[in-house]
């Protein structure tokens, strides 16, 4: 390739690559700013109930936190550690999304924390956002309990033991998870990049339980995002997988011959063969034999 031709092919090359940045951030533009801001309009202020329930319900729980036997009623209502029963963790997660955690400062998160769940409300509604914040944050709570029970080592994998007394309360998880799932379904690797490279960044500077949990939350969004508007053919798989043993068995059932004195299945009559002549019925065959003996 020649000089002349080469310096047109690498203009076109930055070209190419502002045209394809300005149409992806234009496109995300649309889907997480524009088409939000006019499903709000359409629903009203009553769109945001998640989100100023959430920040109501950290603001609360907080400020009661600052007495001692307050503390001590949030900690047993929303306390989460790893060393308590499964059973009981599992029904203290509700209430520990709006706990805030001890090492994270509260006002700071609120925004955030609005943002994610007023944002997935108008987006997705408000059950499956619900579910999206609870499955993102259990994940994380048993992913956690399984590294600490595999202890120290395995590749960086295992927590030490010491790490199943630390509270594990807050909804950082849950917005982790809305926005990665958002990111996800509503195709913006902008909203992507900042979440799911800001917890890898954060499970690699400090990595503590926390940052755990966080990547956890990402790696379960990603995938319930991925499996979004499946459901249909999810479903229809399920029940052919489902079908393949009735059939099974349906076809391995021996054949049942009728009993004595009752009417068998109609047999169906057997083509003559080609060429033959077909006999006589009965009632023909003696007219003709009674003809033959007047003649005689």
């Amino acid at each position: 390739m020649t000089t002349e031709g080469r310096i047109p092919w690498c203009r076109s090359l930055p070209a190419r690559l502002a045209r394809f940045t300005g149409r992806t951030l234009w496109a995300e533009w649309h889907s997480i700013v524009v088409d939000p801001v006019r499903r709000l309009l359409r629903r009203g202020v009553f769109g945001l109930l998640l989100g100023f329930v959430a920040a109501f319900g950290v603001v609360f729980f907080h400020d009661i936190a600052q007495h001692p036997l307050g503390a001590t009623w949030v900690e047993r209502l929303g306390g989460v550690r790893a060393d308590l029963p499964l059973w009981l963790s599992l029904l203290r997660t509700p209430v520990s999304l709006y706990v805030p955690a001890l090492d994270l400062p509260v006002w700071a998160g609120i925004t955030q924390l609005f943002l994610a769940f007023a944002l997935a409300e108008v987006v997705l509604g408000r059950a499956r956002t619900l579910a999206i914040a609870y499955a993102t944050t259990v994940a994380g709570t048993l992913t956690a309990r399984v590294m600490i029970a595999m202890g120290p080592g395995w590749w960086g994998l295992g927590l030490p033991p010491d790490c199943a007394h630390v509270l594990d309360t807050g909804p950082s998880a849950a917005v982790v998870g809305l926005f990665t799932y958002l990111a996800v379904v509503r195709r913006a690797p902008v909203v992507f990049t900042l979440t799911g490279g800001s917890m890898v960044w954060e499970s690699i500077a400090v990595p503590n339980l926390a940052g755990r949990e966080h990547l956890i939350a990402v790696g379960s969004a990603i995938v319930l995002g991925l499996l979004h508007g499946h459901r249909p053919r999810l479903q229809a798989r399920l029940r052919s997988l489902l079908r393949i043993p009735e059939r099974g068995y349906a076809l391995a059932q021996p054949s049942t011959s009728p009993a004595p004195g009752t009417a068998g299945p109609p047999v169906s009559p057997v083509p003559a063969p080609a060429g033959s002549v077909p006999p006589p019925p009965a009632a023909g065959r003696a007219q003709d034999a009674a003809m033959t003996s007047l003649e005689r």
